[in-house]
C-alpha cells in the first residue's frame, strides 16, 4: 500500500520537473538572450545579426554588451549614435526602403546591414 503512494509522488515530481524545464527551455528559443527580431547585439566586436531584414518604419535598437565603447555609423551618413559604453542603447527608425550598411567608427573591421523593404 505504501509502495501505491510512493510510485504515486514519483509520477507527480516527474511531470512537474517535464513542464517545468520544457518551459525554461521554450522561453529560451523563442528570444535568446531576451534579444528581439529588431535589436542588434554588440558583443564581441561583432553585431549580431550581421544582417537583418525589416519593413519600413521599424525601429532597430543597438545594444552595447562590450566593455568597449562602440558606435553606430551608416556608410551613407543617414544615422550616426553617439559613443555607446557597456550596457547603452541606440535606436533608429527606418522610414524608408533600401540596403544601409554601418559600421563602428572605433573598430571598422566592425560592420553590418539592415535592408528595409
Amino acid at each position: 500500500m505504501i509502495y501505491k503512494y510512493y510510485i504515486k509522488i514519483g509520477i507527480v515530481v516527474i511531470v512537474l520537473g517535464v513542464v517545468i524545464i520544457s518551459g525554461c527551455t521554450q522561453n529560451q528559443q523563442q528570444n535568446p538572450q531576451n534579444a528581439s527580431p529588431t535589436t542588434v547585439m554588440i558583443q564581441n566586436f561583432t553585431f549580431t545579426p550581421n544582417s537583418l531584414t525589416v519593413k519600413a518604419g521599424t525601429n532597430i535598437t543597438w545594444i552595447n554588451q562590450d566593455s568597449a565603447v562602440h558606435d553606430v555609423k551608416s556608410d551613407s551618413r543617414v544615422f550616426a549614435s553617439p559613443d555607446l559604453n557597456k550596457g547603452e542603447k541606440y535606436t533608429y527608425n527606418f522610414t524608408k526602403p533600401g540596403e544601409y550598411s554601418y559600421y563602428c567608427d572605433e573598430h571598422p573591421s566592425m560592420t553590418g546591414k539592415i535592408i528595409v523593404q
